[in-house]
């Protein structure tokens, strides 16, 4: 399952969902459905991080798709509880024509930063140079609504949490070398990436989007394992939509 088809799948739900509340819900108007489907766009950083490990800005990416229930914690209090479920589709982008690759003098679910043109030679033309690293999430948050009376209508703030399962990761390299063959290659490794994640997030909602950031707790990869023994960890932060 890749990032495009979670996006239409996400997409297309909505539409249907739309299209069957369309006549029951006035125009511009919200459907009548529990909980938030967000789909966030924003940026990946790597805190504490060797400067020999920098990654290029605008192709660090993430697209988070999230749905969240509502539970209300008491009446008119402003304040609920939202659970929910998703998909954290991240990347990073490595500086300098740079790729990950296992680093096998300390084990194969390990890995090194090593120049692409150390492996598809000085001449190689660098097109596509980057990694994606994918989560099943669990967001947990509390938020409050300035607008006791509509939530739906209410600028709101959240403070929560997020645990995340690595379902998968890979590196895609495209190249074209000096005879004009263009290769594009994606391998996909441990590259001694930790199996969970977890940390803090905060939302800053007003009626259609939030904007929002993530602070990690744990580092990025297992103690060791990844390049130049580094500890990083993760920050995001970035604009979300509610599909509904």
């Amino acid at each position: 399952m890749n990032k495009l088809t979670l996006i239409l799948a996400a997409l297309l739900l909505t539409f249907e969902v739309s299209a069957q509340e369309r006549e029951r819900t006035p125009i511009g108007g919200r459907p009548s459905i529990p909980g938030d489907l967000f789909l966030d766009f924003g940026f990946n950083f790597l805190n504490n991080r060797p400067d020999d490990l920098g990654t290029r800005f605008f192709a660090s990416r993430v697209v988070n798709i999230y749905y969240q229930t509502s539970v209300k914690l008491g009446e008119n209090s402003g304040f609920t509880f939202n659970p929910g479920f998703g998909f954290g589709l991240e990347k990073l982008a490595f500086q300098d024509n740079q790729t990950l690759v296992p680093n096998l003098a300390i084990s194969p679910e390990s890995s090194q930063l090593v120049p692409i043109s150390s492996i598809y030679g000085n001449n190689a033309i660098v097109e596509t140079n980057t990694m994606a690293i994918n989560y099943f999430d669990i967001p947990l948050e509390l938020r409050y609504h300035l607008n006791k009376s509509n939530y739906a209508k209410s600028v709101r703030f959240a403070l929560g949490g997020k645990f995340g399962l690595l379902y998968n990761a890979h590196t895609k390299v495209q190249v074209t070398d000096s005879n004009g063959l263009t290769q594009k290659v994606k391998n996909r490794q441990n590259y001694g990436l930790n199996p969970i994640r977890y940390g803090v997030y905060t939302r800053l909602g007003f009626p259609g989007f939030t904007l929002w950031s993530y602070y990690g707790l744990n580092g990025v990869f297992k103690e060791g394992r990844g390049p130049f023994g580094t500890e990083a960890t993760q920050f995001n932060f970035g604009i979300s939509v509610t599909l509904f």
